[in-house]
């Protein structure tokens, strides 16, 4: 997309006859003496400007100009912008400061000029540009912003409509797709008796027939000898009416492709009987690990993830008429120093489920020996492709053979999820979590500077490299793929990027890629439920909560005791570093008399004691609440609890904060989607949350909770203690923002829906990828010479053995 040809003229004019004030902009900019300037920053300062004197600043191309742009670049000599004019639509420009002459520039000219200023001796003409775009132009592609993230149905819609086109090679793939479905040994849907389309149009015709003799609940066994005799297998249906249905949506099909037709017909059809999960990183398990470093909201979301999917898994296949047991493994890493946890255990059933369990398959070094600490999620490129080929040989002796879907969790999990699936032919699906380069400023362009705690250099390869390999990507939310009208999404933040000395990347993932689609997880609702379901609360709990929150016992794990126990609590609980922002709260918290005088705070987040913390980014953080808490005196208003909690006891302390009519508050600077925001809003736990990120679209702001900017800490204390002022005015304020949480949360964020959603997303993108070219040989060949060339040298240097 290049800029409008009649604002490129507005703007050289307006250049050329106010000379005087561009040039007035131009000097500000530069005397803010940085050379990298951000959208605040470029607005903060342009409002300055007009506030001081307009004289017709702020209706000029320049305010448009200004309004467009993410991000500049400047120098002595030049200014280079980076135009996001509409929503994932990127145009690059440059105005030299003498000239005042605008110029369209390639985003690689773009980069290169970023390079320079982050590094001046940087100026390789011959950079590594990393450009994939050559290999999806004759791919089908979005064209409008908002249809991001409704991939599945832009391809059912683009495809149906092609898949008898050619010639019967649609109906040759269509029939082969219907005979490929086995379990084990046990032949499903389609025989080989059916061997052309005319056939099987005969076939379903005479079983009509017959079906619609029978009664509507005759079950499979009863048919099954007539049906057989017609070429059909199990997995029609388990009665006579739900397999006619079934036939029906395939003759509606094969008479004229509908993606209406085409989605409910392949959500019947018996593909997914077992899921691979990959998250290596962190402690997972299901007792004692939250909280620990790199352990949180991605253990609480694959756990229950299983169980819905399993439900899901269960409710299919016995609708299908099919005795199967569908199998699920989450393979994630053994650590032989558990810790007292569960982590060393190769094999462990996963409650609330029966045929799901965790699969833990051990790091290796160089020489073949178990790795037996711990490591941080940062650490562990070196480790992966070992992972992956022991995690094969594992799991195809747990299951006795392939997987039907693979899902990776994270960069690295979706790492080893693409070399997986790639080796298996198996479909993979991949869930982010968070994306690192968005969540650390300038980490690309000065990934140098980062390299030895961080490993940048890894991790946006991987990133790279799996995005681009998966079948299909799954998101919380539509601004993880593309942001807001204002800002960028964090796949988005992908398409372009430069790290000096490394790679370009001029084109990486476009986020109009039909593999985009929005699945928004839950919250247990077996955990997390309204205080007024008083029959399923734990209310033998509420002795120990209260002890717990009210009580006057501090230690190695506590620290504060409310010495005014009757005031309504804030409520935050998250990881202890600095991306959740908890120290920030306590900050905000201490510099505001009002909150102070309305509200207790309850933290649980982290270690107290910083001697029992392996990471050092948490004991950081650590240090920082005790000298936030000794400077402002806080410890009679601030209770911080620094244990790992149970869900059943986290799902009633959300209650007992309820009870005492407080708020949650989630004060992160970035937070990619916020299962504690959803766990708040499940127990009707008025919630405040950052406006960057996933709660932005979770929360309607002053319908079901509340936006804070992160930023502005003092605006959010002003916001926190004017609800508390409002309730105090007009006590059905609380109740009226407690049930739009409710309400919010049981219209749109449930397990149950994502489970659906995710099974049929999966059958969806198999059938395409099986009857069509969305196999994308080009672009994995590609990505297999990024992984060797790039990606595995920069692992092997991280190597300690």
């Amino acid at each position: 997309m290049t800029l409008p040809q009649r604002f490129l003229r507005e703007l050289e004019e307006y250049l050329r006859d106010h000379r005087n004030q561009a040039h007035r902009v131009w000097h500000h900019l530069h005397g803010m003496e940085r050379n990298f300037l951000l959208r605040s920053d470029l607005q903060d300062a342009f409002a300055d400007l007009v506030a001081e004197s307009d004289q017709g600043l702020s209706a000029s191309p320049i305010a448009r100009l200004i309004g467009w742009c993410q991000e500049a670049a400047l120098n002595d000599a030049w200014i280079y912008l980076a135009l996001r004019t509409r929503v994932a639509r990127w145009n690059y420009l440059r105005i030299h400061v003498d000239t005042m002459a605008p110029e369209p520039i390639d985003v690689s000219v773009f980069l290169h000029f970023k390079e320079q200023l982050a590094d001046g001796c940087c100026d390789d003409e011959w950079a590594l540009e990393i450009d994939l775009e050559p290999f999806s132009r004759e791919f089908y592609k979005l064209h409008e912003a908002h249809s991001i993230g409704k991939g599945v149905e832009f391809l059912n819609r683009r495809l149906s409509s092609r898949l008898f086109e050619d010639l019967g090679k649609g109906d040759r793939r269509l029939l082969q797709f219907l005979r490929v479905h086995r379990w084990r040994r046990q032949q499903l849907m389609l025989s080989e008796q059916i061997t052309d389309m005319h056939e099987l149009r005969h076939a379903l015709r005479l079983a009509g027939d017959l079906l619609e003799a029978s009664a509507a609940q005759t079950p499979w066994s009863e048919l099954s000898g007539p049906l057989r005799a017609l070429g059909f297998e199990p997995g029609w249906g388990n009665r006579a009416s739900r397999i006619r249905q079934t036939m029906q949506l395939l003759q509606n099909i094969l008479e004229a492709p509908d993606p209406e037709n085409i989605e409910q017909f392949l959500a019947r059809v018996p593909m997914i009987f077992s899921v691979a999960i990959l998250s290596p990183h962190g402690w997972f398990g299901q007792a004692d690990v939250l909280g620990r470093p790199d352990t949180g909201g991605q253990v609480v979301y694959i756990l229950d993830q299983v169980r819905a999917l399993e439900k899901e898994m269960l409710s299919r296949i016995a609708d299908q008429g099919l005795e199967i047991e569908p199998q699920i493994r989450v393979i994630t890493r053994l650590i032989p120093e558990a810790e007292g946890t569960s982590c060393d255990q190769r094999s462990e059933a996963i409650a609330g489920t029966h045929h799901a369990r965790i699969l833990r398959v051990p790091f290796r070094d160089g020489d073949g020996s178990v790795l037996p600490h711990w490591i941080s999620r940062f650490d562990i490129w070196p480790y992966l492709e070992r992972f992956t080929v022991d995690c094969e040989r594992e799991l195809l002796a747990e299951l006795g053979g392939r997987p039907d879907l693979i899902i990776g969790n994270y960069s690295d999990g979706n790492l080893v999820a693409s070399l997986l699936s790639r080796r298996l032919r198996v479909t993979q699906c991949n869930i982010a979590h968070a994306l690192e380069k968005t969540k650390y400023l300038y980490s690309d362009l000065y990934w140098r500077a980062n390299e030895a705690q961080y490993h940048f250099s890894c991790q946006f390869t991987a990133d790279l490299i799996a995005m681009n390999a998966a079948d299909f990507i799954i998101t919380s939310t539509y601004q993880e793929i593309a942001g807001t009208a204002e800002s960028a999404g964090q796949y988005e933040a992908h398409g372009a990027f430069t790290m000096p000395g490394l790679y370009r990347v001029v084109h990486g993932i476009d986020v109009f890629d039909p593999k985009f689609n929005i699945v928004s997880p839950g919250a247990d609702p077996e955990v997390y439920f309204p205080p007024s379901d008083t029959e399923r609360r734990h209310l033998h709990l509420l002795d120990e909560i209260e002890r717990l929150v009210l009580g006057g016992e501090t230690g190695e794990d506590i620290r504060g005791a409310l010495t005014e126990p009757d005031k309504p609590l804030l409520f935050s609980m998250a990881r202890l570093d600095r991306i959740k922002n908890i120290t920030g709260l306590v900050r905000w918290y201490a510099e505001s008399p009002e909150l102070r005088t309305s509200a207790n705070l309850l933290l649980v987040s982290g270690h107290v004691d910083p001697s029992r913390s392996d990471d050092a980014e948490e004991r950081e953080q650590i240090e920082l609440m005790h000298q936030l808490m000794d400077h402002h005196q806080l410890d009679g208003q601030v209770r911080w609890i620094g244990r790992h909690l149970e869900k059943d006891l986290a799902g009633e302390l959300y209650r007992f904060v309820a009870d005492q009519r407080g708020a949650f508050v989630q004060p992160a600077l970035f937070e990619a989607f916020g299962l504690t925001v959803i766990e708040a809003m499940s127990t009707g736990l008025p919630t405040f949350a950052t406006c960057f990120g996933g709660p932005m679209e979770i929360i309607e702001n002053g319908v079901s909770g509340f936006h804070i900017d992160p930023n502005h800490g003092t605006a959010a204390a002003d916001k926190l203690a004017d609800f508390f002022a409002c309730c105090r005015e007009a006590p059905n304020y609380w109740v009226q923002i407690s049930n739009g949480a409710l309400h919010r949360v049981e219209s749109r964020y449930t397990w149950a829906r994502y489970a659906e959603r995710l099974m049929t997303l999966s059958r969806i993108y198999g059938f395409w990828k099986y009857v069509t070219d969305l196999e994308r040989a080009e672009t994995h060949r590609y990505l297999e010479m990024l992984y060797s060339l790039q990606f595995r040298q920069l692992a092997k240097t991280l190597r300690k053995d």
